[in-house]
């Protein structure tokens, strides 16, 4: 039987989800990879109890996560939670999304539809064993669907008591101001939006996106904080093959060229003097801004979410540390 550690609380540091009154912590743990049919169900669920164990308490899933078929991923998480994970049920922060292609025929493809949305939620409900979700996000802009039919039908299942409130992701500046404006009519608890953002990628930083959710109340959860593995330092000194650029697993290889190893050897060099590792450094700065709620972390052993975790040891920069930074991302 599954005991979480008494100590889970002492350490993890949580903010609230914009203006809202939901806590997340500041590291949660993302389920993209390694959660599927295809992985080992005990480095699953092993990986699930450390994260709770270091007060992790936020999963976030989607419709389609898992390999080799969607919602493998959403299934096995419901198995957790019936091995001992789900206990601790009103402990834990659980959210699920829907947009991308999910079943075959014209309502399971990639949109925003009232039919594909609502249906979709009950589905990752039945996987996961769950009678509602704490966020239920839309996945992606949808431009053939009206936006205020998406809201209707997130905002609908709050009312189902299916989920306690909503969010978007992949939505820039524009798109978030347009469905938080018939979200506010509707008196819906939208609270958090979930776009890419890293050293490599700091998009919601020149669209915007950033200084609207914070200066409008909505939180930000930030995914891929690690740009596909390239700031975990594991390509410094080569691909390694079980790497996900060594297994094609990323679209991103070529972006891997000498001139990128060397601002990532020099990112790495001034973790070192920080005292933490690269991916450690490279969450820490995320977190820096003020803006952002919580980092969605992958993972592929309980030794890696620890590791990573362990960036919340030391989250402030001196100038003269951002400042070689931005030198180096200028690059």
């Amino acid at each position: 039987m599954y005991l979480a550690d008494k100590t889970r609380y002492d350490s993890m540091i949580y903010r609230r989800c914009g203006k809202w009154g939901l806590k997340l912590p500041v590291i949660s743990l993302g389920m993209w990879r390694n959660f599927g049919a295809d992985t080992s169900f005990a480095n699953a669920e092993a990986m699930c109890r450390k994260a709770f164990d270091l007060g992790i308490v936020h999963f976030d899933l989607a419709n389609n996560y898992g390999h080799p078929y969607n919602g493998s991923a959403e299934e096995n998480f419901g198995k957790i939670l019936k091995n001992g994970l789900g206990v601790y049920r009103d402990e834990i922060c659980v959210s699920t999304k829907a947009g991308y292609d999910m079943w075959e025929g014209i309502y399971g493809g990639m949109n925003g539809s009232r039919k594909y949305l609502l249906a979709s939620l009950d589905q990752s409900l039945k996987r996961m064993g769950l009678e509602y979700v704490d966020i239920f996000y839309h996945h992606i802009f949808d431009p053939e669907t009206p936006l205020e039919e998406t809201a209707l039908a997130l905002d609908h299942a709050v009312k189902q008591g299916k989920a306690l409130y909503v969010g978007i992701s992949n939505y820039n500046t524009e798109q978030t101001a347009e469905i938080s404006a018939i979200f506010k009519e509707l008196k819906t608890p939208f609270i958090v939006n979930q776009p890419s953002y890293s050293m490599l990628n700091r998009w919601i930083e020149s669209d915007g996106l950033d200084k609207y959710c914070h200066e409008n109340g909505k939180g930000i959860a930030v995914f891929s904080p690690l740009y596909q593995g390239f700031l975990t330092g594991r390509y410094l000194n080569g691909i390694p093959e079980n790497s996900r650029i060594g297994k094609g697993n990323t679209w991103l290889r070529e972006q891997l060229t000498e001139e990128m190893l060397n601002q990532l050897r020099a990112l790495n060099a001034v973790a070192q003097e920080r005292g933490q590792t690269l991916s450690q450094m490279a969450l820490a700065w995320i977190l820096r801004n003020p803006a952002v709620t919580t980092v969605l972390i992958g993972a592929s052993s309980p030794e890696q979410i620890a590791e990573n975790a362990g960036c919340i040891r030391n989250l402030d920069f001196t100038q003269q540390e951002i400042d070689k930074i931005e030198k180096i991302l200028a690059k």
